[in-house]
C-alpha cells in the first residue's frame, strides 16, 4: 500500500519522532510512505541514514504539492494528531475514493490521535467520522487511538525489539559514546523544566550511591544547567569526591536513544514517544507529561498511573515531578527502584501480549473498502 502521513512539529521533536517511527515500521512491512512534515530539521540527527521506503516531503513546498497532486493518490491518508493536511491533497485523495471502492481496493483516511490511558480512548477508537464539508466531503475519517489495552490501537513496537534488546551490550555502547562507566548507577534525564529538578539533583548529590546523570541535549541540558547555577554546592566538577557526576549528551538518533534507555538504571522521560520507549526498556522510569490547559494533563497522568499499577512512591514522585502535589520527591533507594522495576516489567509483559500499533493499523485499513 501507499501511505501519506502528515505531521506538524509542535512539541520540539516529539510529534516528528512518533511519525518517523510509524513511517519506518510501515515501510519495513513493504509499503511506500510519504512523510509530509512542516519542519524536518530534527531528522538530520534523529534519523541520519533515513529509511528505505520512506520519502520525506516539506509540505510548505509548493512544487512538491504540485507534483503530488499530479501523481496517483495514496491508498491511505493519515493526519497525525489532527494536523489538517493541505486541501489540495485531500481533494486529490477524495477524487480517487469512489474509483478505489469500485475496484475493491483498500482506501482509508485515518486521524491518528494522541496516546492516553483515559477511558474515552476505548470508546472512541476506530469510530467513523463522516466528512460533510470541504475538499473531503462525502468521505469518512476514522479515529485511531494508540493505547495500553486490547481495546485500543496498541503501541509502536518494531519487529524483533525484545531480541535486539536481549543482545544489547551495555558496556560497549557506553564506551562508544565516550562514557567511562565504572559501574555507578546510571540515570537518564530527558525532560522539559520539571518542578522537582533542583530537588532531584540535590538528592542524588547527597546520596550514598555513586550516580552518573546522563543528560540529553536541548531543554533537559538547559534546565539542568539552570538548576545547578542556583545550587553552588552542586557546581563542583566530578573529581571522584562527589557521588554525582553529570554527562551532557549530544542529540542521539532514535536507535541510540533506545540504547540510552536500555543502558540506564532509571529513566526520566517526557512526552509520548519516549514514554513508550521507556516501557519497552523495562527499567524504572518517571514520566513528565506535556502540560495542557486547565491542568487536563493531571487527569491523563493519573489514568496512566492507574493502568500501570504504580505503587504509592511512584505516584508521589510523578505528582511532584509534574508540579502538582506538595510532597517531597521520594528517596531513590535500592528497594524503591526494585519495586518500580517490577512494576515496569509487569506492564511490559502485558503490552508484549498485544499487537503493535502498525500491525493493528494495517489490519484496520485492510478491513475498509
Amino acid at each position: 500500500m501507499r501511505w501519506d502521513l502528515f505531521c506538524k512539529v509542535i512539541d520540539n521533536h516529539g510529534d516528528l519522532g512518533v511519525c518517523w517511527r510509524l513511517a519506518c515500521q510501515l515501510a519495513a512491512a513493504g509499503d511506500a510512505v510519504r512523510l509530509w512534515v512542516d519542519d524536518a530539521d530534527a531528522l538530520g540527527w534523529m534519523a541520519p541514514s533515513g529509511h528505505d521506503g520512506v520519502s520525506v516531503i516539506d509540505w510548505r513546498d509548493a512544487e512538491a504539492l504540485r507534483v503530488a497532486v499530479a501523481a496517483p493518490p495514496p491508498d491511505v491518508l493519515i493526519e497525525a494528531f489532527g494536523c489538517d493536511p493541505a486541501p489540495e491533497l485531500i481533494a486529490h485523495f477524495a477524487s480517487a475514493a469512489d474509483a478505489a471502492v469500485a475496484g475493491r481496493q483498500k482506501h482509508a483516511w485515518i486521524n491518528l490521535e494522541y496516546l492516553s490511558a483515559e477511558p474515552y480512548v476505548e470508546r472512541l477508537h476506530r469510530l467513523p467520522s463522516p466528512v460533510f464539508r470541504g475538499p473531503g466531503e462525502g468521505l469518512t475519517k476514522y479515529f485511531f487511538y494508540p493505547g495500553f489495552t486490547a481495546a485500543t490501537g496498541g503501541l509502536m513496537r518494531e519487529a524483533g525489539l525484545p531480541t535486539r534488546q536481549a543482545a544489547f551490550d551495555r558496556q560497549a555502547w557506553l564506551s562508544a559514546q565516550g562514557i567511562d562507566w565504572q559501574g555507578e548507577r546510571l540515570v537518564t534525564l530527558f525532560c522539559y523544566e520539571p518542578a522537582g529538578l533542583a530537588e532531584l539533583l540535590a538528592q542524588l548529590d547527597a546520596g550514598l550511591e555513586p550516580t552518573r546523570l546522563l543528560v540529553t541535549a536541548g531543554r533537559a541540558s538547559a534546565a539542568t544547567r539552570a538548576a545547578l547555577s542556583s545550587q553552588i554546592g552542586l557546581q563542583r566538577p566530578p573529581d571522584g569526591r562527589s557521588v554525582l557526576s553529570i554527562s551532557y549528551l549530544p542529540h542521539l538518533a532514535q536507535t541510540d536513544f533506545d540504547h540510552l534507555l536500555w543502558a540506564s538504571d532509571l529513566n526520566f522521560v517526557r512526552g509520548e514517544d519516549s514514554l513508550v520507549r521507556a516501557l519497552w526498556a523495562g527499567a524504572p522510569f518517571v514520566w513528565q507529561i506535556y502540560p495542557q490547559e486547565d491542568d487536563a494533563h493531571h487527569v491523563k497522568l493519573e489514568a496512566f498511573l492507574d493502568w500501570l499499577g504504580a505503587p504509592p512512591s511512584l505516584r508521589q514522585f510523578h505528582r511532584s515531578w509534574n508540579g502538582f502535589g506538595s510532597s517531597a520527591l521520594p528517596a531513590l533507594d535500592a528497594a524503591t527502584l526494585a519495586e518500580w522495576r517490577a512494576t515496569t516489567q509487569a506492564a511490559r509483559q502485558r503490552l508484549l501480549a498485544q499487537d503493535d500499533l502498525a500491525t493493528q493499523l494495517r489490519r484496520f485499513v485492510g478491513q475498509q473498502s
